[in-house]
């Protein structure tokens, strides 16, 4: 599967969720906050890329990065037969899980 996310100006991205498969994107403008489960936040650029295992992993974050303008990107989604492409992660289980989160960046 492929696809073309649009985020306008601070667009705060998807609630946490984990794709059925693995996923590969690259960012054609503007910039992408990312968070994996087990991996710290981190800003993605236009020409760079990101990638996710799929599976089990909580994806927290992939909102635009930037507050005054647009962000846009391409997916390359693999996707297991029969299963949706992605799943939302309730807010039990991410307090469940929430030993497994990266530190959050602090103010300062």
């Amino acid at each position: 599967m492929t696809l073309l996310v649009e985020w306008p100006p601070g667009h705060p991205g998807l609630a946490p969720h984990r794709h059925s498969g693995p996923a590969f994107a690259y960012v054609i403008e503007g910039a992408v906050r990312f968070e994996l489960e087990g991996e710290p936040e981190r800003v993605v650029r236009a020409g760079e890329t990101f990638w996710e295992p799929g599976g089990d992993v909580i994806h927290y974050q992939d909102g635009n990065a930037l507050p005054d303008a647009p962000t846009t990107f391409v997916v390359f989604m693999l996707c297991e037969p029969g299963q949706p492409m992605l799943t939302f992660v309730d807010e039990e289980e991410l307090a469940q899980r929430a030993h497994l989160r990266a530190p959050r960046p602090t103010a300062g």
